[in-house]
């Protein structure tokens, strides 16, 4: 029974952990968005790509949180993120 709680309180600490990170990937987003009116076209694009992605993140987060996906599944999808946020950096440096 022990090891059962210990389970369930290491699940609520993790998904409550997970949401503090989604909602700091929120605050994130809300900070830049209103940034991205003072740029040219180009760089306007990239910048909502990027806060795209990191939007993306936080709803894995959140769906981790919810427990519709594992560990596993969430730092697949974080690499996925940090892949694409690595070729954004790349073409924009062409």
């Amino acid at each position: 029974m022990n090891a059962l709680v210990s389970r369930l309180g290491l699940r609520r600490w993790r998904a409550r952990r997970a949401l503090r990170h989604a909602l700091v990937l929120d605050q994130i987003v809300d900070t830049e968005l209103p940034l991205l009116a003072a740029f040219d076209e180009e760089r306007r694009r990239r910048s909502a790509d990027h806060l795209a992605e990191l939007l993306e993140l936080a709803r894995d987060y959140r769906y981790y949180a919810n427990g519709w996906i594992d560990g596993r599944e969430l730092d697949r999808r974080g690499q996925q993120v940090v892949e694409r946020l690595e070729e954004l950096r790349t073409c924009r440096a062409k």
